[in-house]
């Protein structure tokens, strides 16, 4: 019978160098947990997918250190501030910048993207808030209150308030439709660094350099109640996404919150220093912290930290949302924000800005977005990630599999560090170091949906494309029958982004061939090269080695490089491709190597020697 293995509840997943200077600003994508977005000293916003090690984009244009970095819900658009005040908006699918936002005479210090419409807010240490509308790259409105630096943004999650926090102490509500501050909430003795809303409910959490959090409510706007005690300065909370719980960062813990009465259900003991933000996928919460130029994440089971204050609760009732579990007798349920059906519109009787804020793209402006550019470093993790569009990238990151929780190193260590205390009355409790076994495992289960290290090139799908995607899922026999309409509309749910797939693979393919045509072999290899598409260049040294006549030895200069990354790719063909190149070019001009090697060095310059 197997030996049930004992799992980490924490663990250091990976730790990577980020920017060549040091790493000034980091965001997680919360929608997947996977996408990681990081700032830099070098003015770059770099881009990595969680736990691999090769950046997938590099966003330049900035011309001052990137202070603040956000995400949008989608995970499609990122939003940078710098030291300047400058904002830059990239489109990440499309791989270019989208806008460029001038306004701020200071650095900028936090972002935000609107849940629903296509506006931006942004904060600055010039104490002045802004709302921006990225379809007409112009400032809708400036909300002006704050004293001090503007550390944090947040909207509500039905789209009509705004939260600000700020080094002046305070919290306060914007109404985005009215265009004025609802309310302030006074209370925090030091600089507000973080503000976070409830997924479902009319409640705010806070957190301050003076090490509380306070939760806020939104109807009576009013303090619900305070967490005291915290090891350091509270700078990254976030609610569980059900909302039954807070998770706050702390130096070197997670520590898991409820409110009313305020109360501590577990703390974690994760190494992660000071940790900069936290998502929540799969039953796993995800860390990132960074430290000079290195960025580290770290991975917490949730499925063993205790996230309410009933332990033997049934699983299904724990599951669900909060709103919908009945509330203690203490504590009424809160209203609920009702989310729009639609993408909202510009917020209504917004009053007008001056017209110098109002202005329309300046040829300065369009010179900044040509100076622009989005640098794919790994063809193949963009394309997985962000190409094709929704239908099929979206999907993969929301069905992810769990990072595999690695074996404790010494159970009976910790099983001794562990041995129960005398009882406490503190409602605070000490951090529970058991070590608890999970489901027995008769096998190891590292990733049981988890891409092959090389995929064949005999197989019944293109490359770089699952056919699931465009499938309509497995249903369970219990369930009813789908009627004609909904299944013909599952069958043709990811037809048109293939066709824009295929379509754009063959746009290109045709301007190397229109390259061709007009040039010489080289240009077109050249052209190809330039277009970043490693299917494409595949799709051309198939042609070419079908006659080796065409290979010249200028034209080995362009594409040695390219044959490297395809005999590292884990794509089966890439690599036969890459290697039938290889073996042509041996046989060609093994001859010529030979012969320049072995002749005796030369009195002067041989020119022709040293081209070839």
């Amino acid at each position: 019978m197997a030996t049930p293995v004992v799992t980490k509840t924490a663990w250091k997943l990976q730790e990577i160098v980020a920017h060549a200077s040091n790493v000034s600003s980091l965001v997680l994508g919360k929608a997947s947990g996977r996408l990681l977005a990081t700032g830099g000293d070098d003015c770059r916003v770099n881009l990595w997918s969680i736990n691999k090690p090769n950046c997938i984009m590099s966003l330049t244009g900035h011309t001052s250190p990137v202070e603040s970095v956000r995400l949008n819900t989608p995970e499609e658009l990122i939003v940078a501030g710098s030291q300047s005040g400058s904002i830059r908006v990239w489109d990440l699918e499309a791989a270019k910048i989208l806008r460029t936002l001038m306004g701020h005479k200071a650095n900028i210090c936090s972002l935000d993207f609107h849940p629903y419409g296509e506006f931006v807010a942004s904060g600055s240490q010039d104490t002045n808030i802004k709302l921006w509308d990225i379809r007409r790259k112009g400032c809708v409105f400036r909300y002006r209150g704050h004293s001090q630096a503007v550390r944090c943004l947040r909207f509500s999650p039905d789209g009509k308030w705004l939260a600000s926090a700020a080094d002046d102490h305070t919290v306060k509500l914007w109404d985005l439709t009215a265009g004025k501050m609802m309310s302030e909430f006074p209370g925090h003795t030091g600089p507000v660094n973080v503000v976070e809303f409830h997924p479902n409910e009319y409640l705010l959490a806070s957190g301050s350099s003076d090490r509380t959090i306070r939760f806020w409510d939104l109807e009576k706007f009013q303090v619900v109640s305070c967490i005291e005690g915290e090891p350091g300065p509270v700078r990254s909370v976030l609610f569980n996404p059900d909302g039954c719980c807070l998770y706050s960062g702390c130096q070197d813990s997670l520590r898991v919150y409820g409110w009313e009465p305020e109360r501590c259900f577990d703390v974690v003991l994760v190494s992660w220093g000071k940790v900069a933000d936290l998502a929540v996928c799969n039953d796993q919460l995800i860390g990132v912290a960074f430290s000079q130029s290195n960025v580290s994440s770290y991975v917490v089971d949730l499925t063993r930290v205790t996230r309410t204050g009933t332990v033997a609760q049934d699983p299904v009732q724990d599951s669900r949302p909060l709103a919908q579990q009945p509330p203690p007798p203490s504590a009424p349920l809160r209203r609920i924000y009702e989310r729009p059906s639609t993408a909202c519109g510009k917020p209504q009787r917004v009053k007008q800005n001056s017209e110098s804020e109002r202005r329309s793209p300046s040829s300065e402006d369009d010179r900044d977005e040509r100076e622009s550019r989005a640098e794919i470093q790994n063809a193949e993790e963009y394309n997985e990630i962000f190409q094709p569009k929704n239908s099929i990238s979206r999907t993969p990151p929301r069905r992810s599999e769990p990072f595999p929780a690695p074996p404790e190193d010494d159970t009976a260590t910790a099983k001794e560090a562990a041995k129960p205390s005398p009882p406490t009355d503190s409602q605070f409790p000490v951090p529970n170091l058991e070590v608890l076994p999970r489901p027995l495992v008769g096998t190891p289960t590292p990733a049981p949906k988890a891409e092959p290290a090389i995929i064949p090139a005999t197989r019944n799908e293109p490359i770089g494309l699952k056919a699931s995607d465009f499938l309509p899922a497995v249903k369970i026999p219990q369930q009813a029958e789908l009627v004609d309409e909904d299944a013909m509309s599952q069958i043709r749910k990811g037809h048109d982004t293939m066709c824009v797939v295929l379509t754009s693979r063959h746009k290109n393919l045709d301007t190397v061939r229109a390259v061709w045509t007009t040039g010489d072999i080289k240009t077109s290899v050249d052209s190809a090269v330039a277009i970043n598409d490693l299917s494409v260049v595949v799709d051309l040294l198939n042609i070419v080695n079908q006659k080796a006549s065409l290979w010249k030895l200028d034209l080995c200069t362009t594409v040695l490089p390219q044959i490297e990354k395809l005999l590292q790719s884990k794509y089966e063909s890439y690599v036969q491709t890459g290697c039938t190149s290889l073996k042509l070019i041996l046989q060609r001009f093994l001859p010529l190597i030979t012969d320049i090697l072995a002749a005796p060095p030369s009195v002067g310059v041989d020119i022709s020697r040293e081209e070839r």
